[in-house]
């Protein structure tokens, strides 16, 4: 399976664009879309869900334009959007029931694919309770049910562990993981922790433009020996976040230790350290705004 992306774009009213030139070719794994709130990772799954046409390039799923056909990917799509709402008044068991009857699916082999999916989401124990009385995390567990009923070849999920506790965030990437294997997974976060652990491609966007597509370790190896950490006094932070790209800062009793991204070190007092995922996309939106890429 394919996923084909050609100088996608999307024009709103008025002019503005709120995504330009995206090419990308991703297979089987989990795609890391990495941007901040507003960079265009939502305008970008919508038009991949086929619920927004481009205004320029084109999508082919399998070498099909999805504008032209949908319904080849339309069948085996999973979509997770950041909005997805629920009837509160009904039970998961019911809700996901109903889904399956929009989506078509035979009630019988509705039912065994209900009963597994509230298995893998660990909600079985909770599947007889009215969804309004759900937690955010619950929910969302849900919403990862509804998109996988139809056992699809790509799932696409938009922010989803914004609102949850950390304990909720690590089952939600493990189950991403697991649920990686023959389908292609599209995992949109301004959180880098998100990914970090599960991703097998990162693609970063920004002002509605890509910035980049590697493989993790190639942004780690990027902002090798770039990353620097030292002490100062809370007094100074706010002076320091302004001079520096910090990516990180942890207070202690002799100050707060911080973390930058830099080509060299800050201060004399600063000691290189080994990188992390975030001082590597930190590293990535640098380069493209020092290179000019995030111009309008």
């Amino acid at each position: 399976m394919r996923l084909t992306i050609e100088g996608l774009g999307k024009r709103y009213r008025g002019g503005t664009w709120g995504l330009r030139g995206v090419d990308l070719e991703l297979g089987p794994g989990v795609v890391g879309l990495l941007g901040p709130n507003g960079a265009g990772k939502s305008t970008l799954l919508r038009l991949l869900a086929t619920i927004s046409r481009p205004t320029e390039g084109r999508v082919l799923w399998n070498g099909e334009d999805i504008v032209a056909r949908p319904e080849p990917l339309r069948r085996v799509l999973g979509y997770l959007p950041q909005d997805f709402g629920v009837y509160p008044n009904l039970t998961a068991r019911e809700f996901l029931a109903y889904l399956a009857a929009a989506k078509g699916l035979a009630r019988a082999a509705a039912r065994q694919r209900i009963e597994a999916l509230l298995e893998l989401v660990a909600l079985r124990d909770d599947a007889g309770r009215p969804l309004g009385g759900f937690s955010g995390g619950m929910r969302q567990r849900v919403g990862i049910a509804q998109a996988l009923l139809a056992d699809p070849q790509l799932l696409v999920v938009d922010e989803p562990t914004t609102g949850l506790d950390p304990e909720e965030r690590v089952r939600f990437r493990n189950l991403l993981s697991d649920l990686s294997g023959e389908r292609i997974v599209i995992l949109s976060t301004h959180i880098v922790p998100d990914v970090e652990s599960v991703a097998t491609d990162l693609v970063a966007i920004d002002h509605g433009r890509q910035i980049a597509h590697d493989p993790p370790e190639d942004w780690l190896a990027a902002v090798e020996g770039r990353v620097w950490q030292w002490t100062v006094p809370s007094a100074e932070l706010a002076a320091v976040r302004e001079r520096f790209r910090i990516s990180g800062a942890l207070r202690r009793a002799e100050g707060v230790e911080v973390r930058a991204v830099a080509e060299s070190a800050p201060t004399p007092e600063a000691r290189p350290v080994a990188p992390t995922l975030e001082d590597g996309y930190l590293w990535t939106v640098e380069r493209a705004r020092r290179e000019g890429r995030l111009a309008a």
